[in-house]
C-alpha cells in the first residue's frame, strides 16, 4: 500500500483523537475572536471558547449552514486580515446568493496535501500523466486536483471542462493515465470515445477521481467498463475547502474523511441531535485547521453514514458512505420523499445510460413526474409499439423502486444536454417557494 502521509493516514484512533482536540479548542479561539456572526452565534447559546476543551465538548458549539453564509456575503465568515488571503472560491450561486470562501497560502497547503493523499490512494504516483478535465476559476474541482498532481510530481493535464475533441486528442497524445472530472462528464466521454470508435485498450487510462456530484454503483460499474479503468470518488464542497475532504482507497467502499483537518458528524436533520456511528443521517463538518474561511459544525445537507470498521488499505480515517441523497434536494412528490439517485439506480439496472431528465409540474393541485431518458442507439430500430413498451416497463420499475408512478418518455440519444460541469437532473416547476 502507498500513502503519502503514513504517520497520520494509518495513525491509531487515540492520537487522531487528540490531535483533534488539540486543533480544536485553538480553532475555536481563532473563530470567536474574529468572525463576529459566528460569536453572536456562540453568545446566544451561552458558549464561550473556554467551554470547549476537547472534541467531547464539540456538540456544544452551535451549527451554520449556506443560509448563515449568504446573509453574511461577502466578508462575513473572513477570519483573517484581507491582505493574508490569496484566493477566493464561490459556489455556484443556482440556488441563491453566491457563497465566496476565502484562502489564506496555508490553506491551499493543507488541501492540496489532501487532494494529494486522494490520488496516491488511487494509485496514482510521479509516473503518472494526469488529466483534469474538472472546472477551473472560481469551480474549486481544478485548482485543487491540479495543485495535488504538482506535489505528486506528476505531468500535469489542465484541460478545464469541455472541448471533448480535444480531451480525447491529449488524452491519446500524452498518454494520460489518471482523469479527474465530474462522474457526468466522465460516463460522457466514454460514450464519445465509443462514437470515435476508440475502445478503452486505445487509451493508457487506468484510474479515473470523479467527484462533485452524486454517482451510483451502476454508473461507477459502467463508466469502469467503458474507460477501462477503475474509478474512484472524490468528496469535498467549496465551504469547507473543495474535493479532498474525503477520499476513497483501494477498497472503494467507502470515503476516508481527513480526520486531522476535518472533523465529521451525523446528525438527526430535523432535531440536530447527534447520531452513533452507523447511524444515517446528515453529514456535519468542522475545520480545525484552515485560517481564512474556517466553518465550524457546518451544516452539508448530504445524507450519508460514518463508520471506523477496519478498512483493507491500512488507513484508520473514519469513513463516510458515498452520500444517500441531499436533504434539501430530495424531492416529495405526493408526499412521497424521492431521491434523483433512485431513478438512476433504476434506469442503469435496466440497461440504459445514466442520460436522463427529471421534471416536476403540479397540475390542477396534483403533482406530475415526468422522467426525460435516451435510448440506446440500438433503440433506434424498436417500433412505435416496442418504444412504447419500454416506457411502461420502465415507469413500472421506477414505481416498484419509489412508490410512486412515473410517466417516462424515451428520447434520441444525444437530445439531452451533456454536463461537463455538474449534472443538473431535476427541473421543478411547482414555484413551491413562491
Amino acid at each position: 500500500m502507498s500513502y503519502y502521509q503514513p504517520e497520520i493516514e494509518c495513525a491509531d484512533v487515540e492520537t487522531i483523537r487528540r490531535v483533534q482536540s488539540e486543533k480544536l479548542v485553538k480553532q475555536v479561539e481563532h473563530v470567536y475572536k474574529n468572525v463576529p456572526y459566528y460569536r453572536d452565534l456562540m453568545d446566544k447559546k451561552g458558549v464561550k471558547p473556554s467551554d470547549i476543551r476537547s472534541i467531547d465538548d464539540l456538540h456544544k458549539l452551535p451549527f451554520i449552514s449556506k443560509y448563515d453564509l449568504r446573509d453574511s456575503y461577502p466578508y462575513g465568515f473572513l477570519a483573517v486580515d484581507k491582505s493574508e488571503v490569496v484566493r477566493i472560491h464561490s459556489t455556484s450561486g443556482t440556488t441563491g446568493r453566491r457563497v465566496i470562501a476565502f484562502y489564506t497560502r496555508h490553506d491551499i497547503d493543507l488541501w492540496e496535501d489532501c487532494c494529494t493523499r486522494a490520488l496516491v490512494a488511487a494509485g496514482a504516483d510521479k509516473e503518472d500523466v494526469v488529466q483534469i478535465a474538472y472546472g477551473y476559476g472560481l469551480f474549486t474541482g481544478g485548482s485543487g486536483l491540479n495543485g495535488a498532481s504538482h506535489k505528486l510530481g506528476c505531468m500535469t493535464v489542465p484541460m478545464s471542462s469541455g472541448n471533448t475533441d480535444r480531451q480525447i486528442q491529449f488524452m491519446q497524445d500524452l498518454g494520460s493515465t489518471v482523469l479527474c472530472c465530474t462522474p457526468s462528464y466522465a460516463a460522457y466521454l466514454g460514450e464519445s470515445l465509443k462514437a470515435s470508435g476508440i475502445s478503452p485498450d486505445d487509451t493508457s487510462l487506468k484510474i479515473g477521481i470523479f467527484g462533485a456530484e452524486p454517482w451510483t454503483e451502476e454508473m461507477r460499474r459502467n463508466i469502469e467498463k467503458s474507460l477501462g479503468i477503475r474509478a474512484y470518488d472524490i468528496y469535498g464542497l467549496t465551504e469547507i475547502s473543495g474535493p479532498g475532504v474525503a477520499f476513497e482507497c483501494s477498497a472503494q467502499n467507502g470515503m476516508h474523511v481527513n480526520e486531522d483537518h476535518f472533523i465529521a458528524e451525523i446528525i438527526n436533520p430535523d432535531t440536530g441531535e447527534v447520531l452513533p456511528e452507523g447511524e444515517k443521517g446528515e453529514l456535519v463538518f468542522t475545520c480545525l485547521d484552515k485560517e481564512a474561511f474556517p466553518m465550524l459544525r457546518y451544516r452539508t445537507r448530504d445524507i450519508c453514514v460514518l463508520t471506523r470498521e477496519k478498512c483493507s488499505c491500512g488507513r484508520t480515517f473514519i469513513k463516510m458512505a458515498k452520500p444517500m441523497g441531499r436533504s434539501d434536494d430530495m424531492m416529495i412528490i405526493r408526499g412521497v420523499n424521492v431521491f434523483p439517485s433512485q431513478i438512476e439506480t433504476v434506469l442503469i439496472q435496466c440497461g440504459y445510460e445514466p442520460n436522463y431528465r427529471i421534471e416536476i409540474d403540479r397540475v390542477d393541485n396534483n403533482d406530475t413526474l415526468d422522467v426525460f431518458v435516451e435510448l440506446s442507439s440500438e433503440g433506434f430500430s424498436d417500433t412505435v409499439r416496442e418504444i412504447t413498451a419500454k416506457e411502461k416497463d420502465l415507469s413500472n420499475a421506477i414505481r416498484n423502486m419509489i412508490g410512486i408512478g412515473a410517466k417516462v418518455h424515451l428520447v434520441p440519444i444525444g437530445s439531452i444536454e451533456r454536463s461537463e460541469g455538474k449534472a443538473k437532473r431535476v427541473i421543478d416547476k411547482r414555484n413551491l417557494h413562491d
